[in-house]
Order: structure tokens, then C-alpha cells, then sequence
């Protein structure tokens, strides 16, 4: 495993990736949608979002920044969009009453520029701290997409994964230390677990950055120990909507990597109180040492308030800082 290039005993804090949108970014995307405003203009305030996110966290004192995604819609169809032999098709049902356009791969995968490292370029300069790179995995990308053109399931993520690859590539090239590949689709799919872990052996063999991947909100007691043969050195997932059930598990047999340990539910607009926060770390630290931990909420914060999200951020950071006075 990498080592995080980071200082101190454990117990970093960071977030799994996204951040609420503004009022003003959410009106301004729909000026543009009309032609109302140029593309020019929608960045500016994009920039301005993202630097408020970042100047929050280090208000807080975040040890691991993310810059929010507040340039992104759909985290698949994102990237969709950049990348060739995909099209973007018609509206579908998400979850809830959440929607997004579903890509469509009509012909080979590729990309030919970079798709966040100008993103990643900009965060980082607004802070010290180490700004993860965040990225959708390429077994994500095809579950949640439509596939017209390769011949099975696996062809189609493997190609998707030399893709991926190479913008992490550009990323580390770039300086970043943390790099993260979320694969939320996992979650649903533990019969193609065998694939995630090929996809993102492609997808990580090359880097020497401290690479983490978010699976989100699943029945992980059917993929683990499994799990842990996802060639990565971080596992980020969710604890505090399943009431820590999965430390069972890690009784049975020791969980092995970094991890990143959701301790705010992000599905619902309650406050956890720092004190249920502080039980939570409290007894994962029974089975994962403090040097082998982050903190963070369950999964992104993009479905809460602005308000809602940064309490929640708050309440982690005061949590950790209860639980390392008495360590």
C-alpha cells in the first residue's frame, strides 16, 4: 500500500467528493440550458462555488480537500460527455426524483485531453492541503450506461479502464497525492466483483498516488472479505446509515487497507450529534488502528443544504478532534 503523504497519527478527515451546488450555481445552469448566459460566464461562478467549498474546509481544517464538483452534473454522464465513441441519451430515473442522461456507447472508448486536471489544477491552488483527484470508475460508467457497440460487458469496461488510467495519469503528473475512483455501481452488482477488481487493477498499477475507491451504499456483508482484493489502497464506505454493522465483519477477518469511514448519513436532513459521531469512531477504532483511518460522511454531500452539508462537516471534524484528545 501507498503510504498517505500526510502528517500526523491517523484520523484524517476529507469528504467522499460532492458538495451541495449553491442557489446561484443551480440558477445559473439553467440560464445556460437556455442560452440565457455564455459558458463563460456559468465558469466564473463555477469557480467561485469551488473556491468557497475550499475556503470552508480549511475554515474547518479538513486534512484532505475535495474541490465539491460544482462544474459537474451526473458524475457518469461528466465524463461521458468528454470522452469519444460515447453519445448522451435521453433522460432516466436515477433514484428518487433524480434524473440524468444516460450515455450510450456507439463506437470505441477513448479520450484525447485531459478531463480534470484544469479542475484539480485550480482547487489546489486555493489551499495547502492536499486536493484528492476524483474520478468515475470505468465498471461505473457501464453500468450506468448504454452499451451498442462491444461485444460484452467486460470488453467494454476494460477499454473504459485504460481511459480512466490515463487521466489518473494525468492527474499524479499533474501533483496529485490522493486520487480517488468511485465505483458506487459495485454496491448493486457483487456478482461482477471479479470485473471491478480487473478494471481497477488497469486503472492503478501504474500510479504511485495514494489511490482510494467509493463504493457506496450496499449490502457489503455479501462482498466481503472479497472486497479487499480491489487493487487500491483505500476503501471508502459507508458506516453510519447501517448502523456500523460491517465492523461484524471485520471481526471475523481483519479489514487490511485504509479506510475511509462514513460517519454522517448523508440521506437524511438530521444533524448526528458530535457525540454519536465520537461513539461511532470509537468503536471502529476497535478494529482499524488510527493510521489506517479517515473520516468522512457515508457517501457525497450533494443531495443536502449548503447549511446541511457544512454541519455535517463540522460535526465530523469536532468529533475526531473528542477522539484523538483521548487516544
Amino acid at each position: 500500500m501507498h503510504k498517505p503523504d500526510l502528517e500526523g497519527p491517523g484520523l484524517w478527515t476529507t469528504s467522499v467528493g460532492s458538495f451541495p451546488k449553491p442557489p446561484y450555481i443551480l440558477e445559473a445552469r439553467g440560464k445556460y440550458a437556455r442560452g440565457e448566459i455564455s459558458r463563460d460566464d456559468l465558469l466564473e461562478l463555477e469557480r467561485k462555488a469551488t473556491k468557497e467549498w475550499i475556503e470552508f474546509q480549511d475554515g474547518v481544517g479538513t486534512d484532505v480537500v475535495v474541490d465539491g464538483e460544482m462544474y459537474r452534473g451526473d458524475m457518469v454522464a461528466f465524463f461521458a460527455e468528454e470522452l469519444q465513441g460515447l453519445e448522451i441519451g435521453g433522460l432516466v430515473r436515477s433514484y428518487g426524483n433524480r434524473y440524468y442522461r444516460k450515455p450510450i456507447a456507439t463506437g470505441p472508448v477513448g479520450r484525447d485531453k485531459p478531463i480534470t486536471v484544469d479542475w484539480w489544477e485550480y482547487a489546489q491552488s486555493l489551499t495547502t492541503k492536499p486536493v484528492k483527484g476524483m474520478l468515475t470508475g470505468p465498471y461505473t460508467i457501464c453500468d450506468w450506461s448504454f452499451n451498442e457497440h462491444y461485444p460484452t460487458r467486460r470488453d467494454y469496461v476494460l477499454d473504459l479502464a485504460k481511459v480512466i488510467r490515463d487521466e489518473a495519469l494525468d492527474l499524479e503528473k499533474a501533483g496529485a497525492k490522493f486520487i480517488q475512483i468511485d465505483e458506487p455501481a459495485a454496491s448493486t452488482r457483487m456478482d461482477e466483483l471479479d470485473l471491478v477488481i480487473e478494471a481497477m487493477a488497469i486503472v492503478t498499477e501504474p500510479l504511485t498516488a495514494h489511490t482510494i475507491t467509493h463504493i457506496c451504499y450496499g449490502d457489503f456483508h455479501h462482498a466481503y472479505p472479497k472486497m479487499l482484493d480491489i487493487p487500491v489502497d483505500q476503501i471508502d464506505l459507508e458506516f453510519a446509515n447501517s448502523d456500523y454493522s460491517l465492523l461484524e465483519d471485520f471481526a471475523r477477518v481483519p479489514f487490511t487497507k485504509y479506510i475511509g469511514l462514513g460517519v454522517v448519513d448523508v440521506h437524511t436532513h438530521e444533524q448526528e450529534p458530535v457525540e454519536d459521531i465520537v461513539a461511532g469512531i470509537r468503536r471502529s477504532l476497535e478494529f482499524i488502528p488510527p493510521e489506517r483511518m479517515f473520516v468522512d460522511s457515508d457517501c457525497g454531500l450533494k443531495t443536502r443544504t449548503v447549511d446541511e452539508a457544512k454541519t455535517k462537516l463540522s460535526h465530523i471534524k469536532d468529533a475526531v478532534e473528542e477522539v484523538k484528545r483521548n487516544l
